[in-house]
């Protein structure tokens, strides 16, 4: 009886609320109603719980509210939202929660759909291929890096060579744009013979980014290896914090300042006299994995790369350093398992698990790309690696494939370098501090003179060196 009593005072009060909105129900009003009290209304109407924060729904009106129901609770809702850059996520039965629209993220259903769209332009290499090079320079006007700007004509700055066992470690700083930094690490073998394979290693949005320390066991090992590897900092992180915000990031200058930043370090690394041009790869995780896909597709000098826990056809990546610019807007619209297949025929290996948004990678956007490849009769370069059980992380189950993957298709000998149980051993890495990682001094204290501070610097230079 109370619970009864409770619902028609409930009933009552959303009536009374409404009064001032039945009164625009008509279409000279566009029938107008308050969110609020639309959600409200759905809520009594289907049995459903919607889930909100006053500020979502503040101030926000639907025309032609009513006009929008449907039969079906979750189509109602998604109709009164959709107009409003709103969406909801399911949390449990008959309950939801809205949140705002993400322009990078579709359901899995909807993914796979657009892959198999996307799939149906082309049968066969050629066709394939003139798609692929019709996309190339739109992905770089895009960006806005057509033309590339200048080249700063600074060598990098070099900072604390160390020794470790087996390899060494140069910190360097580039020089971009006019002063607009990247710092990294560069670990290279301490004795090597003849030319050795370059890695690019961009990195995602973990905490500590490239001082963490699977980072450095990644870094480090290929170096063991054979490799000179480098990993360096996003846009408005790590060191670049010297220079601009950590808000910063989030702007879409940041997917090109990234992009432009590891075209100007592999362009370093490839006059260095011990450089193998032909034997040049890059492997990030998360927001890096998204990087190496980008580059792969853009730059032909990369001959092998290695996505981690990235690639989806559902999700584009939610930063705008992934997703900020209109590159997956160009061929009429594209998404990241298209961009990945740009690599082919160049080896590729795909990291995947499934506890994240790679979640289908083994039935979906594999196959995509064994079908790209298999243009080619290349299917065997491009391989899956599936980790059901685990996250989204660049751990050891991930960083193993990754150093099987190069160790093959370069051609270097890690015998002496596996442990007991067969994997490369990593216990000969050593974990430096974050301080010994930096170039500018502990505080900053050695940041070039002519280095811009802030974004507003940044956008000022921009438009003078980028074509618009």
């Amino acid at each position: 009886m109370i619970a009864c009593l409770k619902k028609k005072l409930l009933l009552i009060n959303v009536f009374l609320s409404c009064l001032p909105a039945l009164r625009a129900q008509t279409s000279d009003e566009q029938f107008r109603m308050p969110l609020k009290d639309v959600l409200a209304d759905i809520e009594l109407r289907y049995g459903v719980k919607l889930q909100y924060n006053d500020e979502m729904v503040k101030d926000k009106w639907v025309n032609y509210a009513r006009w929008r129901y449907r039969p079906d609770a979750e189509a109602t809702i998604n109709n009164v939202l959709a107009p409003l850059d709103l969406s909801v996520n399911k949390t449990g039965d008959k309950k939801y929660k809205l949140k705002y629209f993400e322009y990078h993220r579709l359901s899995p259903e909807d993914g796979r759909a657009r892959l198999d769209y996307l799939a149906s332009r082309y049968s066969n290499a050629q066709q394939w291929e003139q798609r692929r090079d019709s996309m190339i320079p739109c992905m770089w006007q895009a960006l806005q890096l057509t033309p590339l700007p200048p080249t700063p004509v600074v060598k990098p700055i070099s900072a604390n060579k160390r020794t470790m066992d087996g390899y060494t470690i140069e910190n360097l700083a580039f020089e971009v744009l006019p002063g607009v930094y990247i710092a990294g690490s560069l670990y290279r073998p301490a004795k090597a013979k003849g030319k050795i394979p370059v890695v690019l290693c961009p990195d995602g949005h973990w905490q500590q980014h490239r001082y963490r320390a699977d980072c450095q066991y990644r870094c480090a090992t290929m170096a063991r290896m054979g490799c000179m590897a480098i990993s360096y900092d996003l846009f408005a992180w790590g060191e670049s914090l010297l220079q601009f915000k950590t808000e910063d990031h989030r702007r879409a200058l940041a997917m090109t300042v990234q992009a432009l930043g590891t075209i100007r370090i592999l362009d370093y690394l490839l006059t260095l006299k011990e450089a193998d041009t032909s034997r040049v790869a890059i492997s990030g995780g998360s927001g890096g994995g998204s990087h190496t896909m980008l580059i792969t597709a853009l730059d032909k000098r990369i001959k092998l790369s290695v996505p981690v826990v990235m690639l989806s056809s559902y999700h584009s990546g939610g930063c705008p350093c992934e997703s900020g610019m209109p590159v997956h807007l160009c061929g009429g619209g594209t998404a990241n398992p298209e961009i990945a297949a740009m690599a082919a025929p160049r080896p590729q290996l795909v990291i995947s698990d499934g506890k994240d948004w790679t979640d289908q990678v083994p039935n979906t956007e594999f196959p995509y790309l064994q079908k790209i490849y298999g243009y080619y009769g290349q299917t065997s370069q491009v391989e899956n690696v599936h980790l059901p059980e685990e996250g989204h992380d660049f751990g050891p189950n991930k960083r193993q494939p990754l150093y099987q993957f190069i160790a093959k298709h370069f051609r270097l000998d890690t015998k002496a370098l596996l442990s007991a149980d067969g994997k490369l051993d990593e216990s000969k890495v050593t974990i430096e501090p974050e301080t010994a990682m930096k170039v500018f001094g502990a505080n900053g204290e050695k940041l070039p003179p002519n280095a811009i501070k802030g974004f507003e610097g940044l956008q000022a230079m921009f438009p003078s060196t980028i074509k618009q």
